[in-house]
């Protein structure tokens, strides 16, 4: 018997690993991507300069589809939302349609939008005036409460509205273009000057030549974090979901609200279930990614955002107060910015909440710290935590004096404000029911 089941499992690893063998590498996954979609003939691919060319010359409006390559959620959302459905494939034939699988070399002072998204399309003109963006998420792999292919139907109609009516409506418009970036292109930031050129490198290591959307923040948080700054509350918690203000909005429609939680900024604001937002602070809304656009342009400070509705047939006007620190409702812990970000405020840990009912049980106030130790980095900077001696499921309940940081993304937040680095950090944690303190190393 003992020899029947080695046997088998000699079988079970020798058929996994022929498996594993049998699957494309990184390489060869942009590759076949790019020798698909050239094949097919309908896509410019990663190729801008020929996009707004070509624009240009055919009157068409433009849409752009930034997709990381090979991000298997991401290439999901893509073949379900472009190239299965009929209508969006209808739709799409009155674009010029280019696919952009790298930022590198890409117009920053046209191309802001949220970079821990791995799948965001630009409707614009063939002059750089954006017309609306779409894409968004608020989890890791779940995409289904953001985006649909309904959803961007509606967006695509929308663009075409907007084009037709241009250049009436570019007033509107202005404000769906950012200020001046800190950088033209992504290579130019410091962190990737060394490291990339403007170009992907199809000649050679193709995986290792592309910069990926969320290293264009890793570059702008490292910038900042380098020079011994503070890391700017825009660029720390940026584009905001509006689900931060309490505003639940339908994905199947251009911006409906699906519902309002009580007592939150939008339940305040007057925002009721079944408004359609039609503009805020006069832009003209395509998706939730507008309106993260409007909320991402508001100050940290506060600020007040202008909102036309239509309410039951008629328009209505209603203005959403935004109160110092606003940004701070929103959770950062989901995205990829935070990884790096855990290697400079936690030496590598990752956090989650520790369950009411046993904060109860721990005899741990509701509005007090208590964050378990899910994850000790251990590899480089990121082994930080584990050579200063943390463990996984020690939890943590106080963090430089604070015990108010009820969110691994609040310790993250408040780690790369209030401490440079150098610096170190006490940290006091439960394991095994004994207290104990640590010392945290603030890396850059």
């Amino acid at each position: 018997m003992v020899r029947l089941g080695l046997l088998v499992l000699l079988i079970v690893f020798a058929f996994t690993s022929q498996t594993e063998a049998q699957k494309p590498t990184r390489e060869e996954k942009v590759r076949s991507d790019r020798a698909r979609i050239e094949g097919e003939g309908f896509w410019i691919y990663n190729d801008l300069k020929k996009g707004f060319q070509e624009a240009a010359l055919t009157g068409k409006p433009l849409l752009v589809v930034l997709r990381c390559i090979p991000c298997e959620e991401c290439v999901k959302l893509d073949d379900d939302l472009l190239e299965e459905d009929p209508e969006i494939q209808k739709l799409l034939k009155e674009y010029v349609c280019v696919r952009q699988v790298s930022t590198n070399g890409i117009d920053l002072s046209i191309f802001q939008y949220d970079t821990d998204q791995s799948f965001a399309v630009f409707l614009l003109n063939a002059d750089g005036t954006i017309y609306g963006r779409y894409g968004t998420r608020s989890h890791r792999t779940d995409w289904e409460d953001d985006v649909s292919i309904t959803g961007l139907e509606k967006a695509l109609e929308k663009g075409l509205e907007l084009h037709d009516n241009y250049p009436e409506n570019k007033a509107a418009l202005a404000g769906k273009t950012g200020p001046k970036p800190l950088f033209a292109s992504p290579e130019q930031y410091p962190l990737h000057r060394d490291k990339f050129t403007d170009k992907i490198n199809y000649a050679g290591d193709v995986v290792r030549s592309c910069i990926h959307c969320h290293q264009i923040g890793d570059a702008e948080r490292a910038f900042y974090r380098s020079a011994g700054k503070p890391i700017p509350e825009k660029v720390l918690f940026p584009y905001p979901h509006p689900k931060a203000l309490g505003l639940v909005l339908d994905p199947e429609t251009l911006s409906t609200v699906k519902s309002v939680e009580p007592g939150t900024i939008a339940e305040k604001s007057g925002l009721q279930q079944g408004d359609k937002i039609q503009t805020l602070n006069g832009q003209p809304i395509l998706s939730i990614a507008d309106i993260q656009w409007v909320l991402h342009q508001t100050s940290p400070d506060g600020g007040e955002v202008t909102a036309a509705v239509q309410r039951d047939g008629v328009e209505k006007s209603l203005t959403i107060s935004l109160p110092k620190g606003w940004r701070r409702l929103d959770d950062i812990g989901w995205r990829v910015s935070s990884w790096p970000m855990r290697r400079m405020a936690l030496g590598g840990l990752k956090l989650e909440e520790v369950p009411a009912e046993e904060k109860r049980r721990l005899k741990i106030a509701e509005d007090k710290m208590a964050l378990r130790v899910a994850h000790v980095g251990q590899y480089g900077p990121h082994a930080a935590a584990k050579r200063a001696g943390f463990q996984k499921e020690d939890i943590i309940v106080e963090y430089d004096g604070r015990n108010d940081l009820l969110r691994d993304g609040d310790l993250l937040a408040y780690g790369v404000t209030a401490r440079k680095p150098g610096e170190k950090v006490s940290v006091t944690i439960l394991r095994n029911g004994r207290r104990l303190t640590k010392t945290l190393p603030m890396q850059e």
